[in-house]
């Protein structure tokens, strides 16, 4: 058959697509700005006929129809894989619940230990070969794909077609269902401003970056922050590996600061499983040779990320203890995010030749009852998730400073976090850590 007869044959309208959703389902559904949006309409007009369809993906970006308009729970429940704002709140009502991930491994899970009946997932327009690309998000869907009965496309005249890598693209003869979803626009993710505490922490670590090193940024105030301090510098010939590709890497490359010529993969291209930013991160990546797209397992990997040299991981955390453990993902027993590849990279920057690996933080936070807390705690909050082990952090970063502690005896790590804890929380500290008898006497 024809690819185009082909085409034609599978197009149908979003409610016919999602007919093919049945109760008990698992349905592989969003990631990022790869939001099908149509299809989320349909499967919310289907609620009456469906019960306990559970619905996965992550870092979603904009409001899911079918469970705000299920509020019982009756129909569909969400399973995140890392929550971003939107899903916190649904936690916090019990309409969502988290499924806990070493972000490298998700391709496996969607192979070996997933169900997964249903992939309705966003794409761009299929080329003259029948392929339709992932656009902004790459991460586990060709394995997701593989293992699913149905799959269903919503087509984004939109969405940026990007350059492999490899599982970057699936083949109509894979589709069941194709729905034309027009120009939908992409859900954008603004960077939040930097504050002075941010830009502090980032001039810390900008400090340890050297010409040629390849860069890992989360999202965030910080990561926003480096990355226009990176831009504005006089580093030369930077490379771009990450899980994430954000509006800063842009800015980096207008600065002319990224070649990747000195990367040992990927030599002069970005490598990266998913994108998340403005309009002007989807613009640049649109066609783009220097985008090099790739399933998370690739990206992520420690065993891969570690064969480039200088690799440079920056991540953020909510509280770390006198031992060296760091909590990225809750507030005590409440989700915050996920674990996502935080572990990846910690691990892959340390075992990169020349490599670091920085967990930065702001020394306090206030709640809401405008009490100011140390973020370096004597003993985690009651509750809190290990995102990296004590045996695993290497330097540690707040606006006070930043300290290696690989190697570190206990009362030598108690010393040096309490050095870059805020002033006014410091002898509470000392006094903590003799009670836990990891203070030394000098």
């Amino acid at each position: 058959m024809k690819i185009m007869d082909e085409y034609r044959k599978k197009c149908v309208s979003a409610d016919e697509a999602v007919k093919a959703i049945k109760s008990g389902d698992w349905v592989e559904f969003a990631w990022g700005a790869s939001f099908p949006g149509l299809l989320g309409e349909a499967i919310d007009r289907r609620k009456e006929e469906l019960h306990d369809v559970n619905m996965r993906g992550g870092v979603i970006l904009k409001p899911l129809p079918f469970i705000e308009n299920d509020p019982a729970g009756e129909h569909f429940t969400w399973n995140s894989m890392h929550m971003g704002g939107y899903e916190r709140k649904l936690a916090q009502k019990g309409f969502a619940y988290y499924i806990p991930i070493k972000y490298s491994e998700v391709p496996r899970y969607m192979r070996e230990n997933c169900r997964t009946d249903v992939v309705a997932i966003q794409v761009a327009p299929m080329d003259a070969y029948g392929y339709f690309n992932f656009g902004v998000t790459i991460s586990h869907y060709a394995a997701a794909i593989e293992k699913a009965h149905t799959v269903i496309v919503e087509v984004n005249e939109d969405m940026p077609k990007v350059h492999g890598g490899y599982e970057h693209t699936v083949h109509i003869s894979k589709v069941d269902y194709i729905v034309e979803g027009g120009h939908r626009g992409l859900p954008v993710l603004p960077s939040a401003a930097p504050s002075e505490i941010d830009k502090k922490i980032a001039d810390h670590v900008l400090s340890e970056i050297r010409d040629g090193s390849c860069i890992q940024l989360g999202i965030g105030g910080m990561p926003n922050a480096l990355g226009k301090m990176i831009a504005e510098s006089d580093l030369k010939d930077l490379g771009v590996h990450t899980e994430m590709l954000v509006d800063g890497f842009v800015d980096m490359v207008e600065a002319g600061r990224v070649t990747g010529m000195c990367k040992n993969l990927d030599r002069g291209r970005m490598a990266y499983s998913f994108a998340a930013g403005t309009q002007k991160l989807y613009d640049f990546m649109q066609d783009n040779p220097a985008v090099a797209a790739y399933p998370v397992d690739y990206t992520n990997h420690p065993f891969i990320s570690s064969k480039i040299d200088q690799l440079i991981s920056i991540n953020s955390a909510v509280e770390i203890d006198l031992a060296g453990q760091v909590c990225s993902e809750s507030a005590g027993p409440n989700i915050i995010s996920g674990s996502g590849g935080q572990l990846d990279f910690v691990e892959g920057a340390y075992n990169s030749k020349g490599g670091k690996s920085f967990i930065c933080l702001p020394s306090t936070f206030t709640d809401k009852a405008g009490k100011v807390h140390s973020r370096i705690k004597a003993m985690m909050t009651l509750g809190s998730v290990i995102t990296d082990t004590r045996a695993g952090v290497q330097f540690v970063v707040t606006e006070y400073g930043k300290v290696n502690l690989k190697g570190m005896s206990s009362w030598q790590r108690a010393e040096a976090l309490i050095s870059i804890a805020h002033p006014d929380f410091q002898e509470a500290l000392i006094a903590e850590a003799k009670e836990l008898k990891i203070w030394r006497r000098k």
